[in-house]
């Protein structure tokens, strides 16, 4: 008998995967296949999107795409890393950043206007994981926040780990937070079971949620292969050593100690 998949490393079919729960559905950013048209439709619906890699991890060839309208010119600009360019002629911007992003397929996202703390914004990974004989469970929470000179939150480009309380200090009191974040940790749980009914060999998923300033939340990525040592960046250790024991029952990590109570 063929094992059962582990990982899926292409965006587009988990988003199409999740696009089909009704329940699921209105957490999910609008989200096409690259090309000029597909592009443009939605810079022009949103204003602001987000070029990815179908396939990719950690940031990497992430894109922020913007269009605005200053004194009736309109420019187009686009961040990659730390580099910003901006034109006002749509079919240079287009040629630029056709030459700047990987030549592999691409996805055009719905750009969230996220949450933001000390003007950088934030968003969330939420860790699920299951152990043999147990259902899925939310393990971990932890916000990213991003450089200040990077469009994108990932750990490995910058971004810094964070508890959910410092984030969401300055957006909602102590009270709310906690419910907030109950609830994070349950829709978490919805998207694993959503997915694992189509692939039932996942055992961890890295649920990536951005923050809308009406404090609603949008996948805007989920990791079939989600690194548990971004906890390990909390000063409490509790989180890191309940992934970790979880993640060591699935296969990964075997050789690292827990971190002592």
């Amino acid at each position: 008998m063929k094992a059962a998949k582990r990982t899926l490393v292409s965006k587009w079919t988990k988003t199409k995967r999740l696009l089909r729960s009704r329940k699921l559905r209105g957490f999910i950013p609008e989200t096409r296949l690259w090309s000029r048209s597909n592009l443009l439709y939605l810079l022009r619906k949103y204003r602001m999107v987000y070029v990815k890699p179908v396939k990719g991890s950690g940031g990497k060839g992430v894109i922020r795409v913007e269009v605005r309208r200053v004194r009736g010119t309109t420019f187009f600009r686009y961040q990659h890393g730390k580099t910003v360019r901006t034109f006002t002629s749509f079919p240079l911007f287009y040629a630029s950043l056709c030459r700047s992003k990987f030549s592999r397929p691409y996805l055009v996202q719905q750009g969230i206007p996220l949450l933001r703390m000390q003007g950088r914004p934030f968003d969330i990974r939420v860790m699920v994981q299951r152990a043999p004989g147990r259902g899925w469970r939310t393990t971990g929470i932890i916000g990213r926040l991003a450089h200040p000179k990077r469009a994108v939150t990932n750990f490995h480009s910058e971004g810094r780990p964070l508890p959910l309380h410092v984030l969401f200090a300055s957006h909602l009191p102590p009270a709310r937070r906690r419910r907030y974040a109950a609830a994070l940790q349950n829709l978490g749980v919805r998207i694993a079971r959503s997915l694992g009914r189509s692939f039932p060999g996942f055992r961890e998923l890295g649920v990536d949620l951005g923050i809308d300033t009406k404090l609603h939340p949008w996948v805007l990525e989920v990791n079939t292969a989600p690194d548990a040592l971004i906890f390990n960046e909390l000063q409490n250790k509790r989180m890191f050593r309940r992934v970790l024991q979880y993640a060591k029952a699935n296969g990964r990590y075997k050789r690292r100690k827990l971190p002592p109570r």
